[in-house]
């Protein structure tokens, strides 16, 4: 290989290594981050499921209690919520360094509407974990021992309260995100809201079998999950009409060499 040829290949290849060394930069911060906080909560753990557990502990029977089936579930339950939390928390760090990451890439006027959109995908994402927490879980829980066997005693098991509490906080988390989507699909030019309007019966079928993957299988979660995602759709659609050329007016000319 010539000189010539061995310094063009160089050329190609330093922005690529260049850019890999800047994306383990960024991924060794978010886990940094996530590790640190996740020690913190760590020693607080059992405090943090107790917490987690007050929608379920107002609701139980009198005669019920919760139980811990595996050996060490009393050990291990209280660490996953711990690292799920941290992850929570850790989100708009994990958004920052991704933006950090895309937005060299980015014109000027992508800019202009990317970062308002990501801060308010943090917000709906930390709106959704707390409309799951203060609301459904409640409700969930006043339902599934109403409708306990007569001579069944409701005890449920921590792990499994764990798991739902959990699948329902990213269940929710997704889809209070539905707004972003919505305004995406709009502004980039990709629907439009008539289209979107005219296809409204299919996205709350949609929804509701959104609804029956992501939440445990019974109709009070399904439902209280798909009518926000729908009401959370009409928003995205209402923005839309009220800035249908936000992006567009803000657009730079473009410039021809």
């Amino acid at each position: 290989m010539s000189k010539e040829s061995q310094q063009n290949y160089n050329d190609k290849e330093m922005p690529l290594v260049a850019h890999l060394m800047e994306l383990r930069d960024r991924l060794l911060r978010v886990v940094i981050v996530v590790g640190l906080v996740f020690i913190v909560l760590a020693l607080f753990a059992n405090k943090l499921y107790e917490i987690l557990a007050i929608p379920l502990s107002n609701n139980l029977p009198e005669e019920s209690k919760q139980i811990a089936i595996g050996a060490i579930s009393p050990f291990l339950a209280p660490l996953k919520l711990a690292f799920a939390t941290s992850i929570f928390i850790s989100i708009p760090v994990i958004l920052h360094q991704a933006w950090g990451f895309v937005s060299p890439g980015l014109y000027a006027k992508e800019k202009k509407f990317a970062l308002p959109l990501l801060v308010s995908s943090v917000f709906l994402f930390y709106a959704g974990i707390a409309f799951a927490y203060f609301v459904i879980l409640p409700i969930l829980f006043k339902f599934l021992p109403s409708i306990a066997p007569e001579n069944v005693i409701y005890m449920p098991d921590i792990t499994s309260v764990l798991d739902i509490s959990l699948k329902l906080f990213f269940a929710f988390g997704l889809a209070f995100q539905v707004p972003i989507v919505t305004l995406l699909l709009i502004w980039s030019g990709i629907s439009s809201v008539e289209s979107l309007s005219k296809k409204r019966p299919y996205i709350i079928v949609g929804a509701f079998i959104f609804g029956m993957l992501l939440t445990p299988p019974d109709v009070i979660s399904q439902t209280l999950l798909a009518l926000p995602m729908w009401l959370l759709f009409e928003m995205g659609l209402i923005f839309a009409k009220l800035f249908p050329k936000s992006v567009k007016t803000n657009e730079d000319p473009v410039e021809e060499n």
